[in-house]
């Protein structure tokens, strides 16, 4: 598999869609909103309750990943009710913790990303 970036003219990286589709579940409530849509549909108001979160996040969330094409809504009566859109982000999220097993884990001690992490990433230095 191939990933490939580009750099803007002013240094910056664009944000490929590999990059977007791992931003898109790097917020520990979408990736929860995700694991749970992988058991079925699921309404705003149960993930309301079940994340104990606001209903005003949990819909922005929804609304993010809905964006991303990760999600789907759809109508029953006044309800909406949401449910995974590609069966494959199951598979990833599966591939996922396997990766977490053989590591032990150990991206949670990650000086950038990982636990206690300001999530800044560090830049380097030029030299002249």
């Amino acid at each position: 598999m191939t990933i490939k970036s580009s750099v803007l003219s002013d240094g910056c990286e664009q944000r490929n869609p590999a990059a977007a589709l791992f931003h898109s579940l790097s917020d520990p409530a979408r990736l929860s909103i995700v694991k749970r849509m992988a058991g079925g549909e699921v309404r705003v108001s149960d993930l309301t309750d079940e994340l104990g979160l606001a209903q005003s996040t949990v819909s922005a969330h929804v609304a993010c990943l809905r964006e991303c094409g990760l999600v789907e809504g759809r109508m029953q009566g006044r309800s909406v009710y949401y449910s995974l859109s590609r069966p494959e982000l199951i598979d990833m999220l599966a591939q996922a913790e396997v990766l977490l097993a053989a590591t032990g884990n150990a991206v949670s001690l990650c000086p950038i990303y990982g636990t206690g992490s300001t999530g800044v990433p560090l830049t380097k230095k030029r030299t002249p």
